[in-house]
Formats: C-alpha cells, sequence, structure tokens
C-alpha cells in the first residue's frame, strides 16, 4: 500500500486495442464482471477520456474490482512504456513484475487518478485489488492516487479537486 504501486496510465497517442471497435461505430470499453464486486459502468471522464463509475452504492473499506492484465517483466515494462501510439495501462507489483490491463485488463485501467481519490490500492498474493476508502454513491466516478514517482518526467493532474496537487507525480 505504498507508493511503488503506481505507473497508471500516462498518454501515448491512440486509445489501446480494448477501446478500439472493429467497426466505424466507436464502443465504449467495458468492465470484465468477474472482477468487480459492485456494478460498475466504463464512461467518459472530464478528468481523462474514459473513466469507471459506481452503477451502484459502494459502502466503505469494500474491494471494488481486481486490477488484471499481462504480468510482465521491468524490462517489457521499458519496452512497452516507450512504444508510441498507444495509451499505457501499467501498473507496477513488485520489484520485477508490472501488470500491463491493456492486454486482458478487467477495466480497471480505466480508473482515473484524483489527489483525493475515493478508492485506494492493496497488493494481497501478486494481485492487485481496489478497495473503497469512503462511501462511494451510484454515478460517481472512481479515483486512485497514481502516485507517479517524484524524479520521473512530470504528468498535469486535471482531477479538479480541492486537494489538487497540480501533478500525478508524487511531491515532497
Amino acid at each position: 500500500m505504498g507508493n511503488r504501486q503506481s505507473t497508471a496510465t500516462a498518454p501515448r497517442g491512440a486509445a489501446p486495442k480494448s477501446a478500439r471497435s472493429t467497426s466505424s461505430k466507436k464502443q465504449a470499453p467495458q468492465i470484465d464482471d468477474r472482477y468487480a464486486a459492485f456494478k460498475l459502468a466504463i464512461k467518459p471522464s472530464k478528468i481523462h477520456r474514459w473513466g469507471v463509475y459506481a452503477a451502484e452504492d459502494i459502502p466503505a473499506r469494500r474491494k471494488v474490482i481486481e486490477y488484471t492484465g499481462e504480468r510482465i517483466s521491468r524490462r517489457e515494462t521499458r519496452r512497452r512504456s516507450e512504444e508510441q501510439g498507444r495509451m499505457i495501462y501499467l501498473f507496477t507489483l513488485d520489484s520485477y513484475w508490472t501488470i500491463d490491463g491493456a492486454v486482458g485488463g478487467s477495466g480497471a485501467q480505466y480508473i482515473n487518478h484524483c489527489c483525493d481519490p475515493n478508492i485506494t490500492t492493496t497488493i494481497r498474493n501478486g494481485r492487485i485489488f481496489y478497495l473503497s476508502r469512503r462511501p462511494i454513491r451510484k454515478g460517481e466516478e472512481l479515483t486512485v492516487d497514481y502516485h507517479f514517482a517524484r524524479d520521473i518526467e512530470k504528468y498535469p493532474c486535471k482531477c479538479g479537486s480541492a486537494k489538487c496537487r497540480g501533478t500525478i507525480n508524487l511531491i515532497d
């Protein structure tokens, strides 16, 4: 539950394959209900592109959804994070493994950053879970603090929270 657990979404061009449609009409990405403990929906977000929204009230301190995807090495993480032309949905699991939510993701990869989030992250037995920090009302966007490292490129924050620090990166 420390600051090591984040390399969530950083813009790098076009939407990932999971957000693309083969037809001319664009379809919204979907939540994989096998990993969600509550009804959730993915809709356009004021924060960034797509967001995950509660489709029912969620009590405090409850598992909301598991962050899933392809488990990749640090070397592959570096390679994918440097790719151009796609969104990056990488979540650092530990000192070696990263989960790439763009490949087999549960929909949790669309949860946006906020400096005053309503969910938190926990890692248990090599799995990543998002838990509600407080009661979340139906229709509310789910948000988590990405905790981007201080020593990497700064990403501006657009969360709109009164507690916004202006960057997704941690500051002193």
